[in-house]
């Protein structure tokens, strides 16, 4: 399943985030995929997309990354998915 993270700095946590993210890159842990990560220029946002199975290392790397940033985890659909779930409720 795949699933996008936003995320926000809160200004007091800025400075450790970026030393956090510059040491390690924030890897995702196995049996997570990163499909992309996006940076907006100039601002404290970001988006992760990602791909798994194992809810519970998706997670763990959250939970890794929750005491610097502002998270939240949506499960998403690409436009095949909705076009699919789409067809099931107008056949029904």
């Amino acid at each position: 399943m795949k699933f996008m993270a936003t995320w926000s700095i809160p200004p007091q946590s800025y400075d450790a985030a970026l030393d956090a993210f510059l040491a390690a890159g924030a890897p995702l842990p196995e049996g997570v995929t990163t499909l992309g990560r996006w940076h907006a220029p100039g601002s404290n946002r970001g988006w992760l997309l990602c791909e798994t199975d194992d809810l519970v290392a998706l997670s763990a790397h959250i939970a890794e990354w929750a005491p610097l940033l502002e998270i939240d985890v949506t499960p998403v659909v690409d436009d095949q998915q909705a076009g699919e779930a789409a067809a099931r409720v107008r056949a029904s």
